[in-house]
């Protein structure tokens, strides 16, 4: 039995996949990406916005037609589309053998064995059960890096959001886990770490009583083999001295932080259910960079949220004019149902959310483009990610490139690297969002 996975959305997704893959791993079974042989194919879904909705659900309609053809012995639909549109899948899509919930996914191996006895039947729990674990995860990212999920569901209750409904609230994964899986993960040839969860600030609030990522953090830094820890997703309201003074005195953290502050108007915040400012944003901001000169931050926006009036789009354009985010990314709203903002009067047409998001992203391009060419003439340590065939040339990360979202700096070198690699690179030019450099002899 060869099993093909699809893992859709986002890196949160990509570590329930690859604990699944994990699980099935023990039972046995092997695994192809190549649909054409592939006899079960289970894909985690993703539902966030209403594009990650439609690629989720056009790829069980395409698998739903090997299913027919009877090409496929099992087709199994898993994560949160699952979660939230069980009814829908079972009636749209019937070529759909079984359902696997957010919080089922543990059980992945009792469903497909299920499946293949011809006695499927559907798997949810409930959204705030205790966290599943598989410390013998099948990593799908090369090796060199991996996703660590610190912490799975969320208690903001942003106006726009599914995902309390699809994963619950706030639990965190205990440190004496994380370090246990951090440590295997090191074994198996990982050097860097993202940490990542629906908000890592947060971490360990529920179970010790207090916000504990910058212990984590410093136990972390311990393991052996880890030379880089990134953090993903720190809601700036969240953000503490103690954590501003981890990242900036430990020398494995990254100087990179993503920390979505989606839009820079306070009516827009405060009808998104934010629970920040533009004031507490700046201020907050710029302790980040005056703590840590050499901080890279990204951030994402949403345009066009409901209510949003050509006075709010200015106002959030004149803020990333003046912030200058290293990294940035804009979605247009999406109206989902079931939140509070899909009933908001005040709905934004589609072109006027795509018009703004371009704006957003035309003025962004001009601010990364100058901030690449500033880069030349410093000397970065890069990750090797892989080499260019047929060329003297490496693709390499610094630590302001976080895998899959940023840039990358392509190292001109005839030396022999491998991937995962650590090099010195001195930066020798600039190509848009990337950088060019060589290896730097001290």
């Amino acid at each position: 039995m060869k099993i093909l996975f699809v893992s859709l959305g986002c890196d949160k997704n990509l570590v329930d996949t690859e604990m699944m893959l994990g699980m099935l791993s023990e039972k046995g079974y092997s695994f192809t990406d190549d649909e054409e042989e592939a006899e079960a194919v289970i894909v985690n879904t993703c539902c966030f916005i209403g594009d990650a909705k439609e690629e989720s659900i056009n790829t069980l309609l395409e698998l739903a037609q090997r299913k027919d053809s009877g090409q496929l012995k099992a087709l199994i639909a898993a994560g949160c589309l699952a979660q939230r549109y069980g009814e829908e899948i079972r009636k749209e899509i019937p070529q759909v053998d079984a359902l696997v919930g957010t919080m089922a996914v543990g059980e992945i191996s009792d469903v497909l064995e299920e499946v293949l006895a011809g006695k499927p039947s559907d798997h949810y729990k409930d959204l705030d059960s205790p966290l599943f674990s598989c410390r013998s995860r099948v990593l799908t990212t090369g090796g060199h890096y991996a996703y660590l999920k610190i912490a799975e569901g969320c208690n903001k209750r942003c106006t726009y959001c599914v995902i309390p409904g699809v994963r619950g609230n706030y639990r965190s994964v205990p440190l004496e886990e994380l370090e246990a899986q951090a440590e295997i993960l090191a074994k198996q040839g990982v050097r860097e770490l993202v940490l990542v969860a629906q908000e890592t600030t947060l971490y360990g609030l529920d179970l010790y009583g207090e916000k504990c990522l910058p212990r984590l953090l410093r136990r972390l830094a311990q393991v052996n083999g880890i030379c880089w820890i990134r953090i993903l997703y720190c809601y700036p309201e969240e953000i503490t001295d103690e954590l501003i003074e981890t990242i900036a005195s430990e020398p494995k953290v990254c100087h990179y932080l993503d920390i979505p502050i989606q839009h820079a108007s306070d009516d827009v915040l405060r009808r998104m259910g934010r629970r920040t400012t533009k004031k507490e944003l700046s201020r907050r901001i710029g302790e980040l960079r005056e703590k840590i000169p050499d901080i890279c931050l990204r951030t994402t926006l949403i345009s066009g949220f409901p209510g949003e009036s050509q006075e709010d789009f200015e106002e959030l354009y004149r803020f990333v004019n003046e912030m200058e985010f290293d990294r940035l990314g804009v979605f247009p709203y999406s109206q989902e149902e079931d939140t509070a903002a899909a009933v908001m009067p005040d709905q934004i047409p589609e072109e006027v959310k795509e018009f703004r998001r371009d704006e957003l992203m035309e003025l962004q391009q001009a601010i990364a483009f100058e901030k690449a060419e500033n880069m030349v003439g410093r000397v970065l340590t890069v990750m090797v990610e892989g080499k260019i065939a047929d060329e003297d040339v490496y693709v390499t990360r610094t630590y302001r490139d976080a895998p899959n979202v940023d840039g990358y700096l392509f190292l001109n070198t005839t030396a022999n690297l491998m991937t995962g690699d650590f090099v010195k690179a001195l930066v020798t030019d600039s190509n848009e969002y990337d950088l060019i450099g060589e290896v730097y002899h001290e």
